[in-house]
């Protein structure tokens, strides 16, 4: 049973169990203890998106690791990706993340990476829940030289900035491109209207003013539609919408029209697929994904490889299986040959490029795929709830996967991250599927009572 790891890393309230500075600590010297076996010198990355908490998170976490004769190097501001890239950048032992990515300000959240850039398996985030709670570092203080110390890495945007450009395909520009870029008062703002100027494009910024409550306030990946009427304002080319820790993103056409994680990946699958890049013809999404996307591969003589939710599973079944390209609906877009996670910014690049390869504007592009309707239903619940244990529900689940045939699918599943139940209605009817989901909760809000 977990009882700090979601499906994303520990998330939650910050400074209630169990986003406190005390498990934060335990954490940072979990994480310490394990990578002290490794041979070559101790030293694991921290950084941060811009929640007001990230700072007691910060210092807790370098404090534990600290505690345990490992070194910290400190970024501050970071996206995810960037985390990511820094770790394996300068050799350290492991990367750590304090974000609760697109959730409110109030919440944050601790993700891990390995040496190797990848996101730990749920093995190793089990081992880290072990250690805390059976008391096994207990006795374990070094003393004295033994100690840790901390640094900054000052230039670690600049770093990441020249990674992100060098994604790019050096024979192009984006000089001809007006785009809409909107940070989400996040980790991003500090670096992705730098990438897009510096490639040549005219850059309009949101989102670019973190006050440490802002983030995904009404702005970024999960509100597109300031995104969308900036555009449309503008005659912007583009507009690129990011979330809080920069590791997804949703994309605006010319038109204004908002384009999910499923369009943008059917797009960059055919340009794979076309230059014999995309290997073994699989494209790695999760049970989100619409059919249509599964539709568009078929049609490209491709394949669509399903995982369940969760950017670290898409990536896993993708290193497990030799895939190179992967995603989710959401906008976690995982380019394997360029970098070991989600990465809002470089998937943009990727776009980009085809847009500028194929001379059509995104809105032309999007004609690949045509998405089913889909309607997706939030349930906020009171506490945890086992969907198991909710009368009648798997009997009308069946009773209207039934009526939809193979042209369409229901999926109910808890938030990994939040307290809610999602649904999710696929088929050939909007009208239909909405009646459905409505249903469906509905069932779920009677058992939460």
């Amino acid at each position: 049973m977990r009882r700090l790891f979601g499906t994303d890393g520990v998330r939650g309230v910050a400074n209630i169990f169990p986003m406190t500075t005390e498990i934060a600590m335990q954490i940072g010297r979990a994480i310490a203890f394990l990578v002290k076996d490794q041979v070559h010198g101790h030293r694991i990355v921290i950084g941060k998106d811009t929640r007001l908490s990230g700072y007691m998170i910060e210092n807790a976490l370098a404090a534990g690791i600290c505690s345990m004769g490992v070194n910290v190097l400190l970024v501050g501001p970071m996206p995810t990706p960037g985390i990511a890239f820094i770790t394996t950048s300068m050799r350290a032992d492991a990367g750590v993340v304090i974000s609760a990515s697109h959730n409110p300000f109030q919440d944050n959240g601790i993700k891990i990476f390995s040496s190797n850039g990848f996101k730990l398996p749920d093995s190793m985030e089990l081992e880290i829940e072990d250690l805390i709670f059976s008391q096994k570092m207990a006795a374990l203080r070094p003393v004295a030289e033994e100690v840790g110390k901390a640094a900054r890495i000052d230039d670690a945007k600049g770093r990441y900035i020249v990674f992100l450009k060098n994604t790019f395909p050096k024979q192009y520009t984006l000089e001809d491109f007006h785009i809409v870029v909107d940070c989400a008062n996040g980790a991003t703002y500090g670096v992705a209207p730098h990438v897009f100027e510096e490639l040549g494009a005219k850059v309009t910024k949101l989102g670019v003013e973190p006050d440490g409550k802002n983030i995904n306030d009404h702005c970024g990946a999960l509100h597109p539609r300031m995104v969308a009427d900036k555009v449309r304002e503008l005659g912007a080319n583009l507009g690129v919408a990011l979330d809080g820790d920069g590791d997804r993103l949703i994309v605006v056409d010319e038109k204004g029209n908002i384009v999910d994680g499923d369009q943008v990946m059917a797009i960059c699958a055919s340009e794979l697929i076309m230059t014999r890049k995309l290997r073994k013809k699989t494209l790695v999404a999760t049970v989100m994904s619409n059919m249509g996307l599964e539709v568009a591969m078929n049609k490209m003589n491709g394949h669509l490889q399903r995982t369940q939710v969760g950017d670290r599973y898409v990536v896993e079944e993708m290193r497990k299986n030799g895939y190179n390209f992967g995603g989710e609906q959401s906008g976690h877009l995982i380019f394997l040959d360029h970098n070991t996670s989600g990465d809002g910014i470089l998937a943009a690049l990727q776009l980009l490029a085809v847009m500028i390869k194929r001379r059509k504007p995104l809105s032309e592009l999007t004609h690949i795929m045509e998405p089913f309707p889909q309607v997706l239903q939030n349930v906020r619940t009171s506490q945890k709830i086992d969907l198991k244990k909710v009368s009648g529900l798997d009997q009308q689940i069946a009773a209207l996967e039934k009526k939809l045939g193979k042209n369409g699918r229901i999926l109910v599943r808890p938030s990994g991250t939040e307290p809610l139940i999602r649904i999710m209605v696929e088929g050939q009817d909007t009208k239909t599927i909405s009646v459905m989901a409505e249903e469906i909760a509905e069932t779920i809000r009677h058992s939460d009572q």
